[in-house]
C-alpha cells in the first residue's frame, strides 16, 4: 500500500541508486489513482505487471494538462497554476494538493545551488506572469521573497528603481527575470554589480526577437558585465525546478531529464545525443511524475542536461527558453 505523507517526507533522501525503485513505486500509485494517465498506460499496453525499469514507463504529453484534469486521488486543489498563454490559447492547469509542499521542493531545490534564502536579496523582473496572475513561477518567487532579506521586490515600469536597488549595498543579490524584461532593463545603462547573480528563466513573449540560448547569455553577459548566466528550467506541469549554474541544467535527485528519439516517442537515446527531453518528477506525487515535454535537450554523461530548443509544431511557452 502505498502512503502518500511518508513518501512525501522520504523524498529528500532518494538518491540514484534508490531512484529507480521509487520511480516504479510511484508509477504503480499514479497507474491505479489517476483516471487519466491510467486510460493513457492501457491504450500503450503498459501496466505494473509490465513495467519494470524507467525505460517501460509511459511518459504523459504535457498536452493532456490543456485538455484532461490530471489528478492523482481525490482531493480539492489547495491552489491551481496556469501556463502563460496569449488571448484565447488553451491553458494548461496544474492542480496542486499542498501549496506548502510545493514552497518546500523550491525552497530545497534553490538553497541547494544558492545558500540560505534569508541571506539574498530577490530582485525579480516578471511583468508577464504577474500580469497574467496563477503563475507557479509567481508563487514561488513570492515564498522565496518572504523568506529572503527584506528588500526583496518585484520591480516593473521604471527600472532606475532597479539600478539603484543593485547599487545600494554589497549583499548577495540574485536578479531572476524573463528574457526580454532583462533585456530591456540594460537597453539604457550597463550594469556591473560583483555580488549581483543574474538569472534568465526563458522566454521573449512575442516582445523581442528570439535568440538561442548562447546567443542570449552573450549578449546579458555584455550588457552585465557578468562572468556567466544563470537559468532556471522549470514550467506550470511540475513540482520541481533545474538550475544552469554554469551551462547545464541540474535536477535534484528525485527529478531526471530522459532524451527520447524524435522519431519513435519509446526509444531513448545515450548521453551527448539530441533529441525530446523527458523528465522524472516524483515530487509531482499528485498529478503525474512522467512526462513528454515538447523542448529538444541532450544530456550528459554527468547526468545534466541542456535545453536546445522546442518542436516546431509546439506552443510559445514562457517558462521555457525558445529558439
Amino acid at each position: 500500500m502505498f502512503d502518500y505523507e511518508n513518501f512525501k517526507s522520504k523524498i529528500f533522501s532518494i538518491q540514484p541508486e534508490n531512484f529507480q525503485i521509487n520511480a516504479l513505486e510511484v508509477f504503480a500509485y499514479q497507474y491505479f489513482h489517476n483516471p487519466t494517465y491510467q486510460i493513457y498506460c492501457q491504450h500503450l499496453g503498459k501496466s505494473p505487471d509490465n513495467v519494470h525499469s524507467l525505460q517501460d514507463i509511459p511518459f504523459l504529453p504535457i498536452e493532456f494538462f490543456k485538455t484532461h484534469q490530471v489528478m492523482t486521488g481525490q482531493w480539492e486543489p489547495e491552489k491551481v497554476f496556469m501556463s502563460s498563454g496569449t488571448t484565447g490559447m488553451q491553458r494548461s492547469e496544474h492542480h496542486v494538493r499542498d501549496l506548502s509542499f510545493y514552497h518546500q521542493i523550491a525552497q530545497v531545490i534553490f538553497e541547494s545551488h544558492y545558500g540560505p534564502l534569508p541571506s539574498i536579496e530577490i530582485m525579480a523582473l516578471l511583468p508577464s506572469y504577474l500580469e497574467q496572475g496563477d503563475s507557479s513561477l509567481i508563487s514561488m518567487v513570492d515564498h522565496f521573497m518572504r523568506h529572503s532579506h527584506p528588500s526583496s521586490a518585484y520591480y516593473l515600469g521604471d527600472h532606475s528603481f532597479l539600478r539603484q536597488a543593485i547599487n545600494s549595498s554589497d549583499r548577495k543579490k540574485l536578479l531572476i527575470g524573463v528574457s526580454y524584461a532583462l533585456l530591456d532593463v540594460t537597453d539604457e545603462t550597463r550594469l556591473s554589480a560583483d555580488n549581483l547573480i543574474i538569472m534568465e528563466t526563458g522566454g521573449m513573449k512575442g516582445r523581442r526577437k528570439e535568440m538561442i540560448r548562447t546567443e542570449l547569455h552573450e549578449v546579458l553577459m555584455k550588457n552585465f558585465s557578468a562572468s556567466h548566466i544563470h537559468s532556471e528550467y522549470g514550467m506550470t506541469e511540475l513540482t520541481s525546478q533545474a538550475y544552469a549554474v554554469e551551462g547545464q541544467f541540474a535536477f535534484p535527485p528525485w527529478a531526471r531529464a530522459l532524451i527520447r528519439d524524435i522519431n519513435d516517442p519509446f526509444t531513448f537515446l545515450p548521453a551527448g545525443r539530441t533529441g525530446g527531453l523527458n523528465i522524472i518528477d516524483l515530487a509531482n506525487i499528485n498529478s503525474c511524475s512522467f512526462l513528454e515535454t515538447k523542448d529538444l535537450g541532450l544530456e550528459s554523461k554527468t547526468g545534466h542536461f541542456e535545453v536546445l530548443g522546442r518542436f516546431d509544431n509546439s506552443d510559445v511557452r514562457g517558462c521555457n527558453l525558445l529558439v
